[in-house]
């Protein structure tokens, strides 16, 4: 599990942005936000999807950067379930850290300082793999973007099966790196927007990129899922009802986290597909990112409610009965 490691620094606004943009004055922007609260919490894209993994019974490698203030936070991974053991410690920079203002309409405006994921080029995954053994599928998610582009050629070099989750990076990266990071993933994720995206900036069709990739899953909020493989018929998957106040962030990293893990299961792509969905769902129920927990019993009722009987009594015997979710 490649990815960002980071420090979340999380507020709320109670009004809408759209409210304060002035019109014909977009390209002369001074806008101040006065917001109701601010929290800190544990989080970055890669810490993100291996805490939700590590919920699901699961012992993620977590590969990625981090400075001398990473302590606590590792020691809260490694009491669920991570392995940290290939993270780089920098000796000069401290973790990345986010800074997000989220408004009434689940807006969001956000700023990411690096830090120490700039040194995340200089891990490489062989030593990884002599450590732990076979690498079944190496996430290359959203981290410094040197970093991102080796990880995935040392995956081609190496014959890892990856999967790209470019995510936040394809806001700026140009289509040859894009086309770099996706072409031969043996999965690809996007949210509706990066997806239209990828496609602008590669130049790409819909079809092409599904040529070039196993499976393309697609995230669409309160719309669901969309998983489409070339040759079969599209997958779409509900999202499950929300019974609390939603807090957007962090929720597509436990989809993807509840997805892998129940491919890793040996489950079908639409039960992997509903088991993300509903990772996800209790994620934004919280506030920040690894907030969450997945009690066994009250999961598999609500996996139910969504999905069927028949579907929770396939994911019921993977579900760990584990301290991790107390």
């Amino acid at each position: 599990m490649t990815g960002s490691i980071a420090t979340d620094h999380l507020m709320t606004f109670p009004g809408t942005f759209t409210e304060q943009f002035v019109e014909g004055q977009m390209e002369n922007v001074s806008l101040s936000f006065l917001v109701d609260d601010l929290v800190q919490h544990r989080g970055g894209a890669g810490a993100n999807m291996a805490y939700g993994m590590g919920l699901l019974g699961l012992t993620p490698v977590l590969v990625g950067a981090v400075g001398n203030d990473f302590d606590d936070y590792e020691a809260w991974l490694n009491r669920h379930g991570v392995d940290t053991a290939s993270v780089h410690w920098s000796e000069l920079k401290h973790t990345a850290r986010f800074t997000c203002t989220t408004d009434s309409a689940n807006n969001q405006i956000a700023s990411f300082y690096s830090g120490a994921m700039a040194e995340a080029s200089m891990i490489e995954l062989a030593p990884v793999e002599k450590r732990v053994g076979t690498l079944d599928l190496v996430i290359v998610g959203p981290n410094d973007p040197t970093a991102m582009v080796q990880h995935t050629q040392e995956c081609r070099d190496r014959g890892y099966a990856f999967m790209a989750d470019p995510s936040q990076q394809l806001a700026w990266a140009d289509g040859e790196m894009i086309r770099t990071l996706v072409d031969g993933a043996e999965l690809l994720f996007t949210n509706e927007y990066e997806a239209a995206l990828l496609k602008q900036k590669t130049g790409w069709s819909h079809a092409e990129v599904l040529d070039r990739v196993g499976t393309w899953v697609t995230t669409r909020a309160a719309n669901g899922v969309r998983v489409e493989r070339v040759g079969e018929e599209t997958i779409e998957v509900i999202a499950v009802p929300e019974t609390r106040p939603v807090e957007p962030t962090g929720g597509g990293d436990a989809l993807r986290a509840g997805f892998v893990a129940a491919r890793q299961w040996g489950l079908s792509l639409e039960r992997a597909t509903q088991v993300g969905s509903a990772v996800a769902t209790a994620a934004v129920e919280v506030v920040g990112t690894q907030e969450y927990s997945l009690p066994r019993e009250s999961f598999l009722q609500r996996f139910e409610a969504a999905f069927g009987a028949e579907a929770a009594a396939e994911v019921a015997p993977h579900l760990p009965h584990s301290p991790r979710n107390a």
